[in-house]
């Protein structure tokens, strides 16, 4: 497997277990999300899929483009908020990843425009 793919791989499953975390704690799933939940995940991993800046995505708290609507912006800022210190109990390695690749990822300068 490419270290492109296996990235993108581990950025979906930290998405996924951010979102089961928050949905289990905050609405009382069980087994599956609910639906609010499975929406919002369901379009974060759409987001994610289409990024502009394919392999050399950075976390999207450093990127210079924000492709998400203002609802569903705030609503995963929400989830990752609680889910975050969460991380370290449920999926430990994730967790580690994530800090590991957020602490690396500098943010992306907005390239201006020659005329």
């Amino acid at each position: 497997m490419q270290k492109d793919a296996y990235s993108f791989n581990i950025e979906k499953k930290t998405l996924a277990a951010m979102v089961s975390i928050y949905c289990r704690k905050q609405h009382q799933a069980k087994d599956r999300l609910c639906p609010d939940c499975g929406k919002l995940q369901d379009y974060a991993l759409q987001k994610l899929e289409q990024c502009v800046f394919g392999a050399k995505k950075p976390n999207c708290v450093h990127c210079p483009i924000h492709c998400y609507e203002p609802v569903r912006r705030q609503q995963i800022q929400k989830v990752m908020r609680h889910s975050g210190p969460l991380m370290l109990r449920y999926h430990p390695m994730l967790a580690v990843v994530h800090i590991a690749r957020r602490l690396r990822n500098r943010p992306i300068e907005k390239r201006s425009i020659k005329k």
